[in-house]
Order: C-alpha cells, then sequence, then structure tokens
C-alpha cells in the first residue's frame, strides 16, 4: 500500500511518527492530514532518507536547487552544494541537472545526502534527442520510471502546461511568456507534435507509475509568471484551476502531492495568489519559488525571495524554494548555495512566527535569543543563530574585550538598565 492508502485506513506508518514527533503534534492527526492530502511526506520506499514533512500544521520547509548545466558540467562541484546545503538546514534538494551523465549524476547527489529529493524527469526525457520537441511519449514517461525507481522522492511534473494554457498564451499579453524550463519544454513539444502534453493526457497512467513505486507528485506551474506585470494573470490562474482538478485524481489514485506556485509576484498580490491556490487546490501542501517581490535586484534575489517567501508562508505557503545571489545570472557556486539556503531559512522560521500548529514553538526558540541578548550570553546567541559561525566571526573580528559589542561597549542600552533596575533593588 502506500502512505496514503496507509493513512486512509488509520495506519500510522514510522515515517508519520517521525514527522510527528519532529514537528510536535499528535500522530492521529498527521494521518488524519496525510489522508486527506493536506500533508505530504515525501519518502520513496526504494532510498532511505530521513523523513520529512510538508503541509498544514508544520514547520515551513525549505528546498535547495542544485544540477549542472550543459554549460557547465563539475560532478562533484555539485555533489559539494548539495552537502552544503544539507549542512545549512535544507529540508529537501531538487537535481536540475540538464549537461552530463544524468544518471550519475543523480546516483552521487541522492548518495551524498540524507533529505528528500526531487527531480524533473523531463529533462533527462530531452536529452535522449537531439532536440526537445523530438522525444516521444514514451520518453516522458520512460524517464519518470528511471527516477522512481532509482528511489526519487518527488518528481516535478508539468501536467497542467495543456492545450487551453498555450491558447491563453497566445491570447494573452505576457512579458516573459514561458519562464518555467519544463512548461516551455513541453509547449515547444505540443507546438510542433499538434498533440496535447501527454502528462495530461495520460495523467492515470503517471499516477499508475507513482503508485508503484509510492513516489509523490509535484505538479508543476509551467505558466508561472516571470515577471512583476505577468503576475496573476489568466494563464497563471487557469492553471490553478487545472491544477486543482489534477490535486482531486491524484488523491483518489492514493498518492500524494504538492502543487508548486508563482515565482515573481508584487507583494500586494501575494496574498490573493496563495490563498487563491490553496482555495482551488484544496488545501494541497503549496510548493513557492521565492516568490520574487520585483525584478530589479540581480545579484540579491535570494533576498527579494526571502521577502515573498516570509509573507507568502503568514499567507498559507508551505514550502519555500530558495532562490541564491546568481538567480538569472549564472549556475550557483557552493557559496550561493549556503548564502540561498542560511536565507530562506529566515524567512521560513520567520514565518513560522506566524502560522498556526508552529507559532508557539518559533516565538519559543526567539523567547530564548531575547533572554540570551539581555543577559550578553554570547554562548547562548551563537548556539541560537540561524549562522552562528558567521555571527561568532563578525563578533571575534571587531571584539574590544567588552562585555557587550562594540557597537555600544559600556554603552549598552540593556546593561545600563540592568545595572540601574539592580541599583534601585538593593536600596
Amino acid at each position: 500500500m502506500t502512505l496514503m492508502e496507509d493513512a486512509k485506513r488509520g495506519i500510522i506508518t514510522p515515517q508519520m511518527g517521525a514527522v510527528a514527533r519532529d514537528e510536535g503534534i499528535d500522530a492521529k492527526t498527521i494521518c488524519s492530514c496525510v489522508a486527506k492530502g493536506l500533508i505530504s511526506i515525501p519518502n520513496n520506499p526504494a532510498r532511505d532518507c530521513r523523513v520529512v514533512g510538508i503541509g498544514k500544521y508544520l514547520s515551513t520547509k525549505i528546498n535547495a536547487n542544485i544540477g549542472t548545466s550543459r554549460d557547465y558540467i563539475n560532478i562533484e562541484e555539485e555533489v559539494e552544494k548539495a552537502k552544503t546545503a544539507e549542512a545549512f538546514g535544507a529540508d529537501a534538494l531538487m537535481d536540475l541537472s540538464t549537461g552530463g551523465d544524468l544518471d550519475l549524476i543523480r546516483k552521487k547527489i541522492m548518495d551524498a545526502v540524507d533529505i528528500p529529493i526531487g527531480s524533473v524527469p523531463i529533462y533527462q526525457a530531452a536529452a535522449t534527442q537531439k532536440t526537445v520537441v523530438d522525444m516521444t511519449s514514451d520518453d516522458m514517461f520512460n524517464a519518470v520510471r528511471k527516477h522512481a525507481k532509482d528511489g526519487i522522492d518527488f518528481v516535478t511534473i508539468h501536467a497542467a502546461v495543456n492545450q487551453d494554457a498555450m491558447k491563453r498564451i497566445r491570447q494573452g499579453n505576457r512579458i516573459t511568456d514561458i519562464v518555467s524550463r519544463g512548461g516551455s519544454f513541453t509547449l515547444a513539444w505540443m507546438l510542433h507534435n499538434g498533440e496535447d502534453n501527454p502528462f495530461y493526457a495520460e495523467y492515470d497512467y503517471l499516477l499508475e507509475i507513482a503508485k508503484e513505486y509510492d513516489m509523490a507528485i509535484s505538479l508543476g506551474d509551467g505558466m508561472r509568471p516571470g515577471c512583476i506585470h505577468d503576475a496573476s494573470d489568466g494563464p497563471s490562474f487557469m492553471e490553478f484551476i487545472t491544477l486543482g482538478e489534477l490535486v482531486r485524481r491524484t488523491r483518489e489514485a492514493n498518492i500524494q502531492c504538492f502543487v508548486e506556485g508563482p515565482g515573481h509576484v508584487p507583494i500586494d498580490e501575494i496574498e490573493l495568489s496563495v490563498k487563491g491556490m490553496k482555495n482551488l487546490c484544496d488545501d494541497a501542501p503549496l510548493y513557492l519559488l521565492g516568490p520574487l517581490v520585483t525584478d530589479i535586484a540581480p545579484g540579491y534575489d535570494h533576498i527579494t525571495g526571502a521577502i515573498g517567501g516570509t509573507f507568502a508562508g503568514m499567507c498559507g505557503a508551505d514550502f519555500l524554494c530558495m532562490t541564491t545571489p546568481a538567480e538569472h545570472l549564472a549556475l550557483p557556486t557552493k557559496d550561493d548555495i549556503r548564502e540561498g539556503t542560511i536565507v530562506t531559512r529566515i524567512a521560513a522560521h520567520a514565518a513560522d512566527l506566524t502560522k498556526e500548529g508552529q507559532k508557539e514553538r518559533a516565538r519559543a526558540v526567539d523567547n530564548k535569543m531575547a533572554h540570551a541578548r539581555k543577559n550578553l550570553d554570547w554562548d547562548t546567541q551563537f548556539e541560537l543563530a540561524i549562522d552562528g559561525e558567521k555571527a561568532t566571526k563578525i563578533r571575534d573580528s571587531r571584539n574590544t574585550g567588552s562585555e557587550a559589542c562594540s557597537m555600544c561597549g559600556d554603552l549598552c542600552a540593556m546593561k545600563i538598565v540592568s545595572k540601574a533596575l539592580e541599583e534601585e533593588k538593593e536600596e
């Protein structure tokens, strides 16, 4: 049976128990939410890794994208990026490799880390042919089966890019058309071959493969906006509707899924996008790239994404895909991955400070930090910090020997007030 079938029978599996312990939530609640599709636990039985839950009542999770390109292939660097992302707090990875020996790259990354891993099988399907449009539907489904058999925990499938979506793109006034790579592969294939998207037309076959391997499906947002101008438009919302239909079919087949969401959204439209997707997709776990809240900050898009991710998490997003300083510019380095992971962890925690099921736990951590700052307890501050290593280096590099930080020294406000209150108490 699949994990969802177990949940629907009221069976609390080891995976559900592990999520319950990690999140401080009753296992029966986890089981009930998995049964309803409100929580996903991507965990392919073919691969042994740490169990991670995504969805209702749970802490906001983060994903790190890694992978080669056809322009730059260095497997060992990608392995190091994977290890770096895990070390600095990523809850999952996606291997987006498009260049080199894709099977070998995937295996080395999967062997290197102990967190769930996702992939986009259509990239490998396209690599089997001279051009993207030459791949066959068999190539697409064979790639999905290959990844499932190898132990991939979740696959991104752009099944909602169909004939209707193509019509909306033609009739719309977008600036960037389609920025999803998988979405662009699919649309180009449809235009060249005059047929509908095989992943949409034969969705039941996709579900059969996923069920055989108990692999989760991440329903990709091929129509996601690629700039602020294109946010919240017709193609975006039409895809939301189709994604909702696919969510219901996936749940009926007892397969876990989550839904991917917009990439570039002005901050005053994030709530509309998140709550609209949640409503149309029956509260399925929502996985967002960013969203980036402005288009004019190349080099700092890990920050524009974190701003959007925090607000999106507060509105109900469950899973944030990090961006790095290299977004829109280049293949990220190991340092970019580290920076992007840390910044997105900050966004996720900031969102958890507001979320049902997590607010109390998240605020307890901040309260510990507040007490440590008041007491000038530097060891505890560094222990609680999301990046304690960087915090320690900064303090040590400018430490003048003062008990307080070198910004204030003996003029530290908390030190002055604490001393004044202590003297008053003694008097």
